[in-house]
């Protein structure tokens, strides 16, 4: 099992000045998480840093738009998740899973296949007091799942089949994005829309923290 202090090992191998910051999560307070630290030098890193960041994306020291919004949504909402089994898809910080356990959920599977988006998933869980199942391979989930849950993984989409897959697996599907303004892929529908924020701050444009959430079932 991987601790806090050997993912700030991995970072540090990969950002040196950089450092993870226990963060509570300003549209979603009830939730903390060990993010990277927001004064990170974000626009003075040397070229062999860039190349590092590159080669090994960390995409589990952000706290993402659409992940916050989707943590916010289920919290908001808990009868999605209440009582169910549910899967996290590309968790990453594991923001989504932590905000389903704490909305009550009966079990919460996050899967990733980065192996320290895994371990940061987990770190984050325990964090918050909630139970998270850690798993690499989607394929290899067994029994029913109920609802499954994915926030800003259509940034590439070569992602897309994925979205099919999903329906396969589960009576229902959440995805929250805010980078596809084109999104058509029946049986999904927009059933939420609003702004969010990436933390760290990314100083994103707006068209980035306009994020919406589709539903399929």
């Amino acid at each position: 099992m991987i601790e806090a202090h050997s993912l700030q090992e991995h970072l540090q191998g990969i950002i040196p000045c950089a450092r993870l910051e226990e963060t509570r999560l300003p549209e979603c307070p009830a939730i903390r998480l060990l993010l990277l630290n927001a004064d990170y030098p974000q626009h003075s890193l040397e070229p062999q840093a860039v190349q590092r960041v590159m080669d090994n994306p960390l995409y589990w020291v952000f706290c993402w738009a659409s992940g916050q919004v989707l943590a916010q949504f289920l919290l908001r909402n808990p009868h999605w998740v209440a009582g169910k089994r549910v899967l996290d898809f590309g968790c990453g910080s594991g923001v989504v899973a932590v905000a389903a356990a704490l909305a009550g959920a009966a079990e919460v599977v996050a899967c990733d296949i980065d192996p320290l988006a895994r371990a940061a998933a987990g770190v984050n869980a325990r964090l918050n007091g909630v139970t998270v199942q850690i798993v690499a391979d989607f394929a290899a989930i067994e029994g029913q799942i109920d609802l499954i849950i994915v926030a800003d993984v259509l940034y590439d989409r070569a992602n897309f089949p994925w979205l099919q897959r999903f329906t396969r697996r589960a009576g229902r599907v959440l995805i929250a994005d805010s980078r596809v303004k084109d999104f058509h892929h029946p049986p999904y529908r927009q059933i939420e829309r609003r702004s969010g924020s990436t933390v760290p701050d990314l100083d994103e444009s707006a068209e980035f923290r306009d994020v919406r959430i589709y539903l399929a079932e």
